[in-house]
């Protein structure tokens, strides 16, 4: 009984250590949101005070967007002969669109919320890159909300597509990671 003792405690504490360190890399990786897991999507919340005005500023249409797309300089561009930044513009407004219900669409004080965001070609012969990792994606969007000039939100996910075919998932999933904040 003496001898097995101490083989039960380090099996319990083995058990223990075994759960706190799944638990701990859990949490690390756990997105707020289905659609964040589909590709890597890193966020940030800047402020907690403006984040509901500027959420209800976008659902009463009350937005403006700033764009800019990033083409690849080493290597040939795919991206440059499928969209334009009016294209995208148009892209996302749709997006937004279809995630505002008829009851969001109330009226609010006239400031906007600014939604500036740019799409990154991802340059695979640019020899800056570190590893492989790095050239697995075709590009990411990044998506930075700001009220009243304060920045409330940014979003940065990666599209995979080497045609751009999913760059308008990743736009609803930017906008409804946004809109469910609160």
């Amino acid at each position: 009984m003496n001898k097995l003792m101490p083989i039960i405690l380090l099996t319990l504490m083995t058990f223990v250590a075994y759960g706190v360190y799944k638990q701990a890399n859990k949490s690390i990786k756990t997105k707020r949101l289905e659609c964040q897991s589909k590709t890597t999507t890193f966020e940030k919340i800047f402020v907690e005070e403006p984040i509901k005005e500027a959420i209800n500023s976008l659902k009463s249409n009350n937005y403006i967007i700033n764009s800019s797309i990033e083409y690849s300089k080493f290597m040939k561009s795919n991206l440059i002969n499928i969209l334009k930044k009016e294209q995208a513009d148009e892209i996302l407004n749709k997006v937004i669109k279809s995630q505002i219900t008829i009851e969001d669409k109330k009226t609010s004080d006239d400031t906007k919320v600014s939604i500036n965001y740019y799409i990154y070609e991802n340059d695979k012969q640019d020899t800056g890159k570190k590893n492989n990792d790095a050239k697995s994606y075709a590009g990411y969007l990044m998506f930075e909300f700001k009220y009243n000039n304060i920045l409330v939100y940014k979003i940065q996910t990666d599209y995979m597509q080497m045609d751009a075919s999913d760059i308008e998932d990743r736009m609803h999933c930017a906008i409804k990671s946004f809109i469910d904040i609160d």
